[in-house]
């Protein structure tokens, strides 16, 4: 659970850069009850200026699509889309395992 964790975050944080470029992005991780690990990762673009997005980059990630088997694998949870006041968030939930409760 651990590794989808860090991943998730690094494929949300790889979106962030690939486009929409220099905008202000949080990560937020928390344990939550009962016994689950949330990850938002939220930007705060502004709504879809094209001129202002960088070029779009291929991509040798597997974007958000990894991100939702990831969660899946973990038996989780996992939502992303645009904002209403501008930006995008990605927003997973997994739950822990047994043994991982510290």
């Amino acid at each position: 659970m651990e590794l989808a964790v860090y991943r998730i975050v690094q494929e949300a944080l790889t979106n962030v850069v690939k486009h929409a470029g220099s905008a202000d992005c949080r990560v937020n991780l928390s344990r939550t009850a009962p016994g689950a690990v949330e990850i938002e990762v939220v930007n705060d673009a502004p709504a879809w200026l094209p001129s202002r997005l960088p070029p779009r980059r291929p991509g040798g990630g597997h974007g958000l699509i990894g991100m939702r088997e990831r969660a899946a694998m973990c038996g989780g949870t996992l939502s992303a889309g645009p904002l209403a006041t501008g930006g995008f968030r990605v927003h997973a939930r997994l739950p822990c395992g047994l043994g991982a409760a510290r």
